[in-house]
């Protein structure tokens, strides 16, 4: 008697797998990708550009071009690489034909990149002053030229390497080493004056 060939479930698949099952047809699959990186996805866009609306327009466009380039994908780069990849140029086309000002959301209820900032949790005080310095900190990330800002987010929000960093923004991984570097220094310098400009030790 011949043994029946288990079927492997959609979920234990890789994204590469799942879109090129997807290419074929198979709309479950796309439906496991959509679920997976919704979230960071529109992180990526609402921290950079602040503007909620502007951030569900190009996350949107985003999926329908990922859906328009289905049939033509290829499984050489990691799915999230090349899925950034697209963000990332629907983003850059953005900021080059609006310009538009560079704001950081701070709605209470996101998780941001605050542990940028250490935290003692058992102390009202400290909890305080790290409030604070998380606030400062956003409104420093705002201020970081584009490109830095990208490449932070890129690393400190969705944890990607700067050799992911670099491929998705098409840039050498020296210049996206410096980039991260240099978002860093600044953003340590910004939120140390801020601080005390407002009076603080």
């Amino acid at each position: 008697m011949a043994l029946a060939i288990p079927q492997i479930p959609t979920h234990e698949h890789s994204d590469e797998q799942l879109m090129l099952c997807y290419a074929k047809g198979d709309s479950k699959a796309f439906e496991q990708l959509y679920l997976k990186h919704k979230g960071a996805l529109y992180r990526y866009f609402v921290r950079q550009l602040g503007d909620k609306q502007l951030a569900e327009d190009l996350y949107q466009e985003t999926w329908g071009r990922v859906i328009r380039a289905a049939a033509n994908y290829e499984a050489s780069a990691k799915f999230t690489t090349w899925l950034y990849r697209i963000a990332h140029n629907l983003l850059i086309d953005h900021v080059r034909a609006v310009k538009p000002v560079d704001l950081i959301a701070t709605d209470e209820d996101e998780t941001g990149p605050d542990t940028f900032v250490a935290s003692e949790q058992d102390k009202p005080d400290v909890q305080w002053q790290e409030a604070q310095k998380s606030l400062l900190l956003k409104t420093c990330i705002a201020l970081l030229p584009q490109v830095q800002k990208e490449a932070f987010i890129l690393n400190i929000e969705m944890g990607f390497t700067a050799a992911i960093i670099s491929d998705i923004a098409g840039v050498t991984l020296e210049a996206t080493k410096s980039r991260i570097r240099y978002a860093y220094q600044s953003l340590k310098d910004c939120v140390s004056a801020k601080w005390q400009e407002a009076g603080h030790e």
